[in-house]
């Protein structure tokens, strides 16, 4: 570094960084740094040095724009404000925008079932993680909205299908399912029902007909096996 660049930096130092107000607002004669940090400070004041849109492509574009000059789209400029101002202003005009679908669909939401999966104990810290595995999809072609999850308590080689019907004044026979791989992967009627059960570690809709799921062997050994699953919701 040479000598100007160090006098540079104690400059800088000495004008924002001493306890001294009356140089806060002093005009140097080096590069002011805080013609960055003024765009950063949390203030609805304007900013000290604010930027030169002369010649800008963007402005001259909106400014011969007899359509875009006024439109509802675009998101206003404020040149004399910092960043933080202008991002509370944007959050504003989003959460306006939101909160009106918001209302609409929360008022037009309500409880179709209620099913009992299972209990807990009342204390929350020893209540275990149950429920695992939701997967929704919605089959466009008969209107049934489909849930996969698994159930960790004594189930782990079961899948759970919970289906609905898009209108909720109509039922679904089999509204809520379990398949379970268990030793259905075994080879021949000799080998142990034990030797070779499946757990199910991921599972989702191939599509409106087919179901993907990846098993796991659950015997604790080494190479334990995975598959890959297609199986016909049929």
């Amino acid at each position: 570094m040479t000598q100007k660049d160090i006098t540079f930096v104690a400059d800088f130092l000495t004008e924002h960084f001493n306890e001294a107000p009356e140089l806060y607002n002093r005009k140097g004669k080096y590069f002011n740094v805080e013609r960055v940090g003024q765009y950063l400070k949390d203030e609805d004041d304007d900013l000290v040095s604010p930027p030169n849109t002369e010649g800008n492509q963007w402005f001259n574009f909106l400014k011969n724009s007899t359509h875009l000059k006024e439109s509802p789209l675009l998101f206003p400029y404020y040149p004399e404000k910092s960043l933080h101002f202008v991002k509370r202003q944007m959050e504003g005009v989003i959460d306006q925008c939101l909160q009106k679908p918001a209302d609409v669909i929360g008022k037009s939401v309500h409880q179709a079932v209620c099913m009992s999966l299972y209990k807990t104990s009342q204390s929350e810290d020893s209540t275990p993680q149950l429920f695992k595995l939701p997967f929704l999809w919605n089959d466009k072609t008969s209107n049934i909205h489909y849930v996969l999850f698994t159930m960790l308590e004594n189930s782990i080689s079961k899948i759970y299908i919970l289906r609905r019907h898009t209108d909720t004044s109509r039922a679904v026979s089999n509204g809520i399912l379990a398949v379970e791989f268990g030793n259905f992967l075994n080879n021949s009627i000799n080998e142990s029902s034990d030797s070779r059960c499946y757990s199910c570690l991921d599972a989702h809709f191939y599509d409106d007909e087919t179901v993907t799921v990846v098993l796991k062997e659950s015997v604790e050994q080494e190479g334990k096996e995975r598959l890959l699953a297609q199986l016909p919701l049929s």
